[in-house]
């Protein structure tokens, strides 16, 4: 049995969530959900979005299954995300991105999985203002030896282990000489490590522009904290859009699932958000847990329902009046059939 710290989140989170959950729970997998709070709710209910009660869950289970949280833009409290990710060392965010026979793309045959550092570089939270006037405003990128080297090492692991082929470093090292500096000549020393898989290395713009020219060219992608950030909504615009893209947030000790999209309250209780991503972070987590059967299981049956395009949300079929509950009946239907 495996005990799991269960975080509903803001917006769409309860709904989408309680889906995922009784998906998981229907694949055979053993998982005691330990539910807790944070975000706007915690916010509600404790006057602060993470609780102690929520980071001693975490700090005990080690495994963390969370919904989308709301972050205020420009004030109020910091990225919750970013908090839990620093609390924990949750150093690699892996974001795979795949199309879907489903999922109406301008591309075929794209298979790609961005590798993000995911506690230093712009979102380390070094950034204040110069003047009592608050009229200008300094942020500091942090890149370290250590951060670089565990990053491209978890990238070149990962290709390894997953049977990828390729491993493409995103940088700017042509003008922050010494942030992407540093992160580039970590990433050369540590392809020099994996002869076995092929290695090259972009800058961030021209990153872009190829991946919409031609994606299929990209396999696994390892970049710093904000291009990662960037990067993974630009694959997730490439196969469909971010209801079809997970999130794992790992760290030497701990890990943290999650999808990766926002929590939507335009459409919070109207039955319509599409809980594809955060199963996929399920499974994501299932297969951390060892629990590979019941995540074959679930992606297997998942898949067939997004390809079928019957019983999805109207994001993936605008003619269908199926909701996020009986997507999910779909899901657990299939992997019983």
């Amino acid at each position: 049995m495996h005990n799991v710290t269960l975080i509903k989140g803001d917006g769409i989170g309860p709904s989408i969530m309680e889906v995922a959950v009784k998906v998981i729970d229907a694949s055979g997998a053993k998982i005691n959900w330990e539910e807790a709070d944070a975000g706007m709710a915690a916010v509600e209910k404790h006057g602060t979005p993470i609780p102690d009660a929520t980071l001693a869950s975490i700090e005990k289970n080690r495994i963390a299954f969370k919904g989308p949280l709301t972050t205020p833009v420009g004030k109020g409290f910091r990225s919750i995300n970013v908090a839990l990710r620093q609390e924990y060392d949750l150093y690699a965010n892996v974001r795979p991105a795949k199309t879907w026979k489903g999922a109406q793309t301008r591309y075929e045959n794209v298979d790609i999985v961005v590798v993000r550092e995911n506690t230093e570089g712009l979102y380390a939270g070094l950034e204040h203002y110069l003047t009592k006037e608050k009229d200008i405003a300094e942020s500091l990128a942090v890149v370290t030896r250590k951060g670089s080297e565990r990053i491209m090492e978890y990238a070149f692991k990962y290709a390894k282990e997953n049977g990828r082929k390729k491993v493409t470093a995103c940088h700017k090292a042509n003008i922050l000489k010494y942030t992407s500096g540093l992160f580039l000549d970590v990433a050369r020393e540590v392809a020099a490590r994996y002869p076995e898989i092929e290695f090259d290395e972009k800058i961030v713009d021209a990153t872009c522009m190829h991946m919409v020219m031609d994606p299929t060219q990209f396999d696994v992608v390892v970049t710093t904290n904000m291009f990662g950030d960037i990067l993974s909504d630009l694959t997730a615009g490439l196969v469909g859009g971010l209801g079809l893209i997970p999130g794992a947030n790992i760290g030497a000790d701990a890990a943290l699932f999650e999808a990766v999209h926002g929590s939507a309250p335009d459409i919070a209780g109207k039955n319509i958000a599409n809980p594809a991503a955060v199963i996929m972070a399920g499974v994501m987590m299932l297969n951390h847990l060892g629990e590979t059967e019941a995540a074959a299981k679930i992606q297997t049956a998942l898949e067939k329902v997004v390809d079928d395009s019957e019983f999805v949300t109207p994001d993936l079929n605008p003619a269908s009046k199926i909701g996020t509950a009986e997507m999910g009946d779909a899901i657990i239907a299939a992997m019983q059939a």
